[in-house]
């Protein structure tokens, strides 16, 4: 959507000083500086015609062919709680499962949440809004754009029954360690190795009696660890069984398996100490990562990954966050997998504050000079994305460097944060304006 420039000079600013204030006298120029990226930056944006579904999709054509081959795209968002964010997410996978292939909606929520969401968009069984809310009434997505998302796909399904989408929750089992996965790996070992159930009850019932993850990481570190143990003794046993039952069924009961034995390994590192977090959040990016491609190898379809702009990117901006989940990605992908991120002048989002769980609504105002997303506000486009990799030499040199940007998680304030666009992503979106998201009202 195109606009006319917000930052011109006023006519009645020209009135008053006259035309010769505006052009500094031949005697006072100093040596040219970097080039204005801005006129690069427009020759690289492709405006964008909506940020919600519905209606033609043609103006994310340019962007498929970014994402060329991919078979896993991140898409993130510069805050947890904005309203366009999601349903910009919403649109560019309608897109690309229409027209690019790609049949799972992956999310940075637990393995049980994604089972239970994936029954949800395969069979229709369920109150959708009462699922959502149950799944995720402790994180940002408990929310309106979230219930429409679930129930596109599962109009879809009914419509594509013989191409149907999936949901795949990528993250480690908070808030609840499910009971599917208990239950589908002793009902696998009960089928086929009655002989080691005995073992692998013996090792899940303590952690079964601490399925919901406060209560879990409210056990004394000892305990947490000899649980990991025990959650990883398991996966090897299972691990170790005959060739002969590793087929389809298996690998996700294996799954099941490794789940369990991701979260409790999470669990077992000392929380409270700052070296203790930094290697959980190591661990837990690692493990997105391996989850999303284990997902995208045993399915052999594409996924689109729903993610904090921190999560799907390469580098990280905060030293507590050592490698993140895109960098992992990029690794074992390699160009088959893109990265998008977004950016943002101003506008609400929904978050909680420091010590608090209650979700409000915030508000930033326009970006300050010398932020990302000053420059990026001055495109001729109200909404756009563009190719970080492949724009005119002056944009690609401004995108190299470190500047503030706002990167806002679950809790405010937070930020800005120096970051480097264009080693951080492949794309990137800029909206002008967000708007809190909606939560689910009980």
């Amino acid at each position: 959507m195109a606009r006319t420039a917000r930052r011109a000079v006023p006519l009645a600013l020209i009135g008053t000083l006259g035309l010769g204030a505006l052009v500094a006298p031949q005697a006072a120029q100093a040596r040219p500086g970097p080039a204005d990226p801005v006129p690069a930056l427009e020759r690289a944006a492709h405006p964008l015609r909506a940020t919600g579904p519905g209606g033609s999709a043609r103006d994310l054509r340019p962007m498929g062919r970014m994402i060329g081959d991919a078979s896993v795209v991140g898409l993130g968002e510069a805050t947890h709680g904005s309203h366009e964010f999601f349903t910009m997410k919403d649109r560019v996978f309608r897109y690309l499962v229409e027209e690019k292939g790609f049949t799972t909606f992956a999310q940075e929520v637990s393995w049980t949440t994604g089972l239970r969401f994936d029954a949800y968009v395969r069979t229709g069984k369920g109150n959708v809004r009462e699922l959502v809310h149950r799944e995720l009434a402790k994180t940002p997505w408990d929310t309106e754009e979230y219930v429409d998302l679930l129930t596109w796909m599962r109009a879809y399904n009914e419509k594509h029954p013989d191409r149907p989408v999936r949901f795949l929750g990528d993250d480690l089992n908070y808030p609840e360690l499910g009971h599917e996965l208990f239950d589908g790996v002793e009902d696998h070992v009960r089928a086929h190795e009655p002989g080691l159930l005995p073992r692998i009850t013996e090792l899940y019932a303590p952690i079964r009696r601490l399925a919901d993850g406060d209560a879990y990481m409210a056990r004394p570190l000892e305990e947490r660890r000899k649980l990991a143990d025990g959650a990883r003794e398991a996966l090897k046993l299972l691990k170790g069984l005959q060739p002969a039952s590793r087929d389809r069924e298996f690998a996700t009961v294996l799954h099941h398996a490794r789940s369990v034995s991701q979260t409790a390994t999470i669990y077992a590192f000392p929380l409270d100490t700052p070296e203790g977090a930094k290697d959980a959040m190591l661990y837990r990016d690692r493990l997105m990562a391996e989850n999303t491609a284990w997902w995208q190898r045993q399915t052999g379809e594409k996924v689109l990954l729903s993610a904090h702009n921190a999560h799907v990117g390469y580098e990280s901006y905060d030293p507590r966050y050592p490698k993140m989940q895109g960098a992992f990605l990029r690794d074992r992908l390699g160009a088959r997998y893109v990265s998008i991120g977004f950016t943002f002048d101003q506008g609400s989002f929904m978050a909680q504050s420091a010590g608090s769980e209650t979700w409000k609504p915030r508000s930033v105002g326009a970006a300050a000079p010398g932020m990302n997303e000053y420059t990026l506000d001055k495109v001729g486009h109200e909404d756009y994305f563009l190719d970080l990799r492949t724009a005119p030499a002056p944009a690609r040199t401004w995108l190299r460097k470190g500047r503030p940007t706002q990167s806002i998680g679950t809790a405010y304030p937070d930020g800005p944060h120096t970051i480097r666009l264009a080693p951080t992503h492949d794309i990137l979106v800029h909206l002008h304006r967000v708007t809190a998201a909606h939560r689910q009202s009980q």
